[in-house]
């Protein structure tokens, strides 16, 4: 299984972004994937996941202002980020957990401005 992470960049507060992450060897929708970051400095935490292909969940600090989302036809999962904080600046990873493996996107930096 490989997943292919993109969309970061810089932008400035308030702003939207989406990330993208494409997954190659499995199909995203029968286990449950995510989106994680990293701050320098910090732990890595849990953004938001998407289990079954439409089963939703967020972390406090994003919920309202992210969206995660999936495309089955193009076994792609999304994060629509608007709202964009400079708290919000990190390293984004996506993940996938299936059949007793864990696997990571390799990472996408996200800037946001103030």
């Amino acid at each position: 299984v490989q997943l292919q992470a993109s969309g970061g960049g810089l932008v400035q507060a308030g702003g939207s972004r989406t990330l993208s992450c494409a997954v190659s060897g499995s199909i995203f929708s029968i286990g449950l994937m995510g989106w994680y970051r990293q701050a320098p400095g910090k732990q890595r935490e849990s953004v938001a996941t998407i289990a079954s292909g439409s089963s939703t969940n967020y972390a406090d600090s994003v919920k309202g202002r992210f969206t995660i989302s999936g495309d089955n036809a193009k076994n792609t999962v999304y994060l629509q980020m608007d709202s964009l904080k400079p708290e919000d600046t990190a390293t984004y990873y996506c993940n996938y957990l299936f059949g007793g493996g864990r696997y990571w996107g390799q990472g996408t930096q996200l800037t946001v401005s103030s």
